[in-house]
């Protein structure tokens, strides 16, 4: 089904229809179109998933419906129609009053979306002023009702806040809010939930259909997870280097895939592995390379006139085992101090108290320079690689900065750097590039290289696969495991996925608020949790079907 012309609905029951549709990249980049003769309807009162990996064309398309595509992209060719009005080079002012009043938009990254100098009230009431609705209190009041209809507490104290005082979960709320302040009949979503842990991804998604159906809008949702495609899709759009190669119903694409792309994403989707890879369930069977005893970390903010101190103890009496050559999941929602304890452990941030023994000895009480000739061996992998790897540097510097600087030879650290570049799967020229000419998943290929580049005995992973395309993200945790094997290298594998967690991991701890409520092995944490936590992160995993765990362990 390469044109994706195949089985559109008329025009009569569409509330967008795209034919067509062709945009143009720049001559520079690797292909010539972002998006290439792509025809899809979204009908009325449904929700229509657009599903593809990084570069597929998914976000392209959402922003040339809303026309705000950037000056380096222009339409070329095709047609978009929303409610029978032509959108492609109609008037500037036209596309002002249609955006928000009649489709709206969700973005991504609600914290970059959101204006960090404004109130939450006050951004969603912008919209509302912009387009001349109501007066001053009759807008306020509409904020709060939003505020309350998206399930966020207090809306009175939560139009006060700032984004940054929010959490991931609270923020695409308020995304939510401001994209139906003007009840639009379309709403695009783009990846809302990619970085939210199971629960809140639930929550959202739950939202998201709920009001749909409440208001009978028509939803386009643009994803990489098939979970979620499985939980609110009626119809799917399956993208591949700016191409439709599939689409249909739901229910036939997730089941009976035709095109060999379709067929490829679903088998990389992670799935339930709930045998126990260890004997007697993760048992001990020999020294602990790194033991967590006890461990606490509190923050406090600064205490002011008329404003008390604030604390949060974001790790709370933590403690555990991680044996030679095992891996150790650690899974929770954000905010229940996963990332916390992973810096602790590699000693980006002093504990408040506890120990931590790696190899026998106690970490947790070093001073820098004394922990400096330990540091090699206990190396990060960072959950954003483009954040952590420095723009200004090459790869090849980025590799052998930290070996050269602990005595190294430069002869040496570039023979392992190249040696490392193969064995994650990239060419040696990457030696000589910058961070900013590779995709997230090559990026991540990267850090992988640099953490291995002092040969550790510990790797701590800080949701290294979070953000990746499902594809993408099974090749990284094959490396994972392969590197694993070969080099016995021992992992702290930090995640909010359970799917990916029960796929790598010997033992899984699940936390929160600070705290390890539940440890044990997959079998354990899955089919026989002993938490009513760890029950309700396992029923909120996204496309889960009742009885897949049990079915997985037959």
């Amino acid at each position: 089904m390469e044109s994706g012309s195949k089985s559109l609905p008329t025009s009569e029951e569409a509330a967008l229809s795209v034919r067509e549709l062709t945009v143009s990249l720049p001559a520079a980049m690797d292909r010539s179109h972002a998006v290439q003769n792509i025809s899809f309807d979204l009908v009325q009162g449904q929700i229509l998933c657009i599903i593809g990996e990084s570069g597929s064309g998914k976000s392209v398309t959402a922003n040339a419906i809303m026309g705000l595509l950037p000056k380096s992209l222009r339409v070329t060719g095709g047609s978009i129609r929303l409610k029978g009005h032509e959108l492609i080079g109609a008037d500037p002012e036209a596309l002002r009053d249609m955006r928000g009043r009649v489709v709206s938009m969700i973005f991504q990254d609600p914290l970059s979306a959101l204006n960090p100098l404004m109130t939450v009230g006050d951004q969603i009431t912008e919209a509302m002023m912009a387009h001349g609705v109501g007066t001053e209190e009759t807008r306020r009041q509409r904020a709060l009702e939003l505020l309350a209809e998206v399930g966020l507490p207090s809306p009175t104290l939560m139009f006060q806040q700032y984004p940054f005082r929010l959490s991931g979960g609270q923020r695409q709320r308020v995304m939510i809010a401001m994209a139906l302040a003007l009840e639009p009949t379309i709403l695009i979503a783009d990846e809302p939930t990619t970085a939210l842990d199971v629960t809140t991804q639930a929550q959202i998604l739950k939202l998201i259909r709920d009001i749909q159906r409440r208001k009978g809008m028509s939803v386009m949702f643009i994803t990489h997870d098939f979970g979620v495609v499985a939980e609110i899709a009626d119809s799917v759009v399956v993208m591949e280097k700016g191409k439709l190669v599939e689409q249909g119903p739901a229910a036939k694409v997730l089941k009976h895939p035709e095109h060999p792309y379709t067929q490829r994403l679903i088998a990389a989707v992670p799935s339930f592995h709930v045998e126990d890879t260890l004997p007697n369930g993760g048992g001990k069977s020999g020294k602990p390379v790194l033991r967590g005893e006890n461990l606490f970390k509190t923050y406090r903010s600064g205490s002011r006139l008329f404003r008390t101190e604030r604390t949060v103890k974001a790790v709370d009496g933590v403690s555990f085992e991680l044996e030679a050559g095992h891996t150790l999941g650690i899974v929770g929602e954000s905010g229940s101090g996963k990332s916390t304890l992973g810096r602790l452990l590699v000693k980006l941030l002093d504990s408040d108290g506890g120990s931590i023994y790696f190899d026998g000895v106690d970490i947790a009480k070093m001073k820098e320079a004394e922990f400096r000739h330990l540091r090699p061996q206990v190396q990060m992998i960072f959950q954003d690689p483009f954040a952590s790897l420095n723009p200004r540097f090459t790869i090849g510097n980025i590799l052998t900065v930290g070996p050269i600087a602990h005595g190294m030879g430069r002869r040496e650290a570039r023979e392992r750097a190249m040696e490392l570049l193969s064995r994650v799967g990239l060419d040696p020229s990457a030696y000589d590039r910058y961070p900013h000419e590779f995709s997230g998943g090559q990026r991540q290929r990267v850090g992988i290289a640099r953490a291995l580049m002092f040969q550790p005995k510990v790797l701590v992973a800080d949701e290294s696969v979070s953000a990746l395309d499902v594809s993408i993200q099974a090749q990284i945790l094959k490396l994972l495991d392969d590197v694993q094997k070969e080099t016995k290298v021992s992992m702290v594998f930090i995640t909010h996925d359970l799917r990916v967690a029960s796929q790598i991991c010997d033992q899984i701890a699940v936390m929160q608020y600070g705290r390890v409520v539940e440890i044990g092995p997959p079998s354990q944490i899955f089919l026989n949790p002993k938490s009513d936590y760890t029950r309700e992160l396992v029923a909120a995993i996204p496309g889960l079907e009742a009885g897949e765990t049990a079915a997985a362990c037959a």
